[in-house]
């Protein structure tokens, strides 16, 4: 059976870089059998010299470990933008305050007369609108045996228009909702205008509407709202083996409301037990609260209402607490040199594997796809079969592309596939079209495989700039963030963790637009290259140098490393500087752009060295933990022994992990720090009985890194192949 070793805690100070082979033997990396639930099937996984990741610093003596023997080995808590660690302190829901509703009954409203709110419309929106929506009005107030269909304005490019429109409706028409729908082409939208279903009338359209299945316009949340709470809850969601997605994904379905109801900061991996903030839209705490002891390896709690939702990229970054079991090394003096190397020296800060997907179909190569512009090979890549997935996803992947039968294939995927069921419910929709397929899957998940080709080509130039100028110093053309006194005004750019587009952010309702939501605002980021001056004078370090990540709006090294960007681009058919579409969030030229800092050191960095006999046994505290002390918690935990038993989920499998010195392959595990992605591959290796073996030795590591960063570039890899 294939053993897998990683050097841990190699500081990344010292370069040793693989060169840029087109088929070198040194990027082949054969890959554990994985046992499916009827066969075993080799996969195929990519390397990290498929994303750009080629140089790594070896200068101490490694020592060998296991990561992730359990998956309370790894914990992530979300730091806030106020530099708060977010923590699970409380299971229970705040005392709910009954207020009387203050909005009118719809009974009451059909009585009026609206001939005022009409002229005061006809000024906002015309004639034609107006009397749109005058006639609208009276067959709603006249009592109509015949169905009340929704209306739609006429189209309107400019936002702020639309939201004085919304607002208008909120403010005078209140038993009327609205909504913002595609407009006749790709640059205009339209207001959609209906009968607000979710309200109390009992009048003789109401059972037609029921029949006929008519939904809020916001399925998301409550129709009616007291004016004293906040829009959104928001609450911590605490997690054990379950990826970001498939835990909303499973609260959602529980209070029947859609994925887009949730905005969370980033996604935290599977294989870890982790804490984030999250909020939702117009839910009660009392019910998310209830779910407690319906949800497996899931708890939410420490509930507030807020005004505003999150946004992916509003975090400071996340503190982890990580332990490494059955250090072997020729002496503790090894450990000790090693980790407290990491904690002066840092890292290369590349975007790890996790960034690029899993299996055979990477994410950065769908998103090559979406920048060229070819919709159909998009959806098709997404939706057709790979390698690596259990039978089940197989055959519904196989179903779909013989028959094309979209009912039967949702009835066989399973929900956590957020993304190709969304595409799949968006092609029953609009047969054929499929960009609007694609729009159709959550905008934090597509725009991973745009935000994934930005990073390939940022692992790359990493790489180079490292392999051509070392990591010692700072040389002319890098790019740094301007200190003190600089005049040089080169470029205003959003941070690195700033999304880079949100216009027509939501596929079919613009929640900025019909819940005033503000979008993030970055701090104004002064980039300049360095000069001779710079140089002579040491202002800056090799710790201040930074690359971008391609947009409109960066400019790029004056060295030779701006090519690596461009030559890179060329061979996947696209261009930094031109789009050969028009839909804006697949395209570079329509996103800012941002910065990444080259080398990053772990903040508030601690270890400590441990023993133990048992290998069941934690070796950290989780936020649950803390809480059982003072009171019971009914948590059903998942966590098995991980020595490849048969039956077991091949996804809750660790990692074994080991040192070489002179290892020329290296990896990371399945940890997502920030950002969306798809499912990681299962791994199944061969572990010694950890619990056997007497009294052991483990590392636990605690640091924060920024958003973006992955903690799996910070521990761990040098990967080996042995037999």
């Amino acid at each position: 059976m294939w053993r897998y070793g990683v050097s841990i805690l190699k500081p990344y100070h010292y370069v040793h870089c693989k060169s840029y082979p087109a088929n070198s033997k040194s990027n082949l990396t054969k890959t554990p059998v994985i046992k499916s639930s009827n066969s075993w099937t080799l996969m195929t996984t990519i390397t990290e010299s498929d994303v750009g990741i080629l140089c790594f610093i070896s200068h101490l003596p490694g020592f060998r470990g296991i990561l992730k023997q359990r998956y309370s080995d790894f914990i992530v808590n979300e730091v806030d933008t106020e530099g708060n660690v977010v923590h699970l302190t409380s299971l229970d829901a705040p005392p709910e305050v009954a207020v009387q509703e203050v909005e009118t009954k719809i009974p009451d409203q059909l009585n009026k007369c609206y001939a005022s709110e009409i002229i005061k419309f006809r000024s906002l929106a015309g004639d034609t609108d107006a009397d749109r929506l005058e006639a609208f009005i009276n067959q709603i107030t006249s009592g109509s045996e015949e169905d009340i269909c929704p209306i739609v304005l006429s189209p309107d490019s400019d936002k702020s228009h639309r939201t004085a429109m919304h607002n208008f409706f909120k403010e005078n028409l209140r038993f009327l909702v609205t909504d913002t729908v595609d407009g006749p082409d790709s640059s205009s939208k339209c207001i959609r205008v209906r009968l607000n279903s979710g309200n109390n009338n009992k009048g003789r359209n109401s059972k037609k509407r029921k029949e006929r299945g008519d939904k809020p316009y916001d399925s998301r949340g409550s129709s009616h709202w007291p004016e004293h709470l906040g829009k959104f809850l928001r609450f911590h969601l605490y997690k054990e083996n379950k990826d970001t997605q498939e835990a909303l994904g499973l609260i959602g379905k529980l209070l029947g409301i859609q994925p887009r109801s949730f905005g969370f900061a980033g996604t935290k991996d599977k294989r870890s037990v982790s804490t984030q903030r999250v909020t939702v839209f117009k839910q009660h705490a009392s019910r998310l609260a209830a779910l407690n002891e319906r949800l497996i390896g899931i708890k939410v709690g420490d509930f507030c209402y807020v005004e505003d939702d999150l946004l992916l990229g509003q975090l400071l970054g996340n503190w982890f607490t990580v332990i490494l079991r059955g250090i072997v090394a020729d002496s503790e003096e090894t450990i000790k040199a090693s980790a407290e190397s990491l904690g002066r020296h840092g890292f290369i800060n590349y975007f790890g594997l996790q960034r690029f997907g899993s299996g055979s179909i990477p994410t950065h190569r769908i998103g090559a796809t979406l920048l060229r512009g070819e919709w159909q090979a998009a959806a098709s890549t997404i939706l057709d079969p790979r390698e690596g997935e259990r039978d089940f996803v197989s055959k519904a992947r196989e179903y779909y592309k013989e028959t094309g039968d979209i009912e039967g294939t949702l009835r066989q995927l399973p929900r956590h596939l957020v993304a190709e069921r969304a595409m799949l419910q968006g092609l029953k929709k609009c047969p054929g079209n499929y960009l609007q397929a694609l729009k159709a899957i959550p905008r934090t998940l597509r725009m991973m495989y745009v935000h994934s080709y930005q990073s390939y080509l940022w692992n790359h130039a990493a790489s180079m700039r490292v392999e051509k100028y070392g990591s010692n110093e700072v040389v002319l053309g890098d790019l740094v963030y301007c200190k003190g006194n600089d005049a040089e005004k080169v470029k205003v750019v959003p941070t690195e963790h700033e999304d880079n587009n949100f216009e027509d952010a939501y596929d079919y309702s613009q929640l900025d637009e019909i819940s005033g939501t503000d979008l993030p605002e970055g701090k104004n980021n002064l980039v300049k290259a360095i000069t001779a001056v710079d140089i002579s004078t040491g202002n800056y370090t090799i710790e201040d140098v930074v690359l971008p990540m391609p947009g409109s709006r960066i400019i790029y090294p004056v060295n030779d490393i701006a090519n690596v960007y461009h030559d890179m681009a060329k061979k996947d058919g696209i261009s930094l500087t031109e789009s050969v579409h028009n839909t804006k969030e697949f395209s570079i030229t329509s996103m800012t752009g941002s910065y990444r800092h080259v080398f990053q050191k772990p903040i508030d960095f601690e270890w400590e060295l441990l023993s133990y006999s048992d290998g069941t046994i934690a070796l950290s505290e989780t936020d649950l933990d803390k809480i059982a002390k003072t009171k019971p918690v009914n948590l059903v935990k998942e966590e098995k022994p991980t020595n490849g038993t048969e039956g077991q989920d091949p996804s809750d499998h660790m990692e074994h992990i080991e040192s070489f010195e002179d290892d020329k392959k290296f990896s990371t595990d399945n940890v997502e720090v920030e950002g969306s992605r798809e499912a990681e591959p299962p791994q199944i290796h061969s572990l010694p009985e950890s619990n056997s073996l007497g009294t052991q030795k483990a590392l636990k590591l605690a640091f924060t890194l920024p958003a973006s960063c992955y903690a799996t570039m910070a521990v761990a890899f040098h990967k080996a192949l042995n037999q």
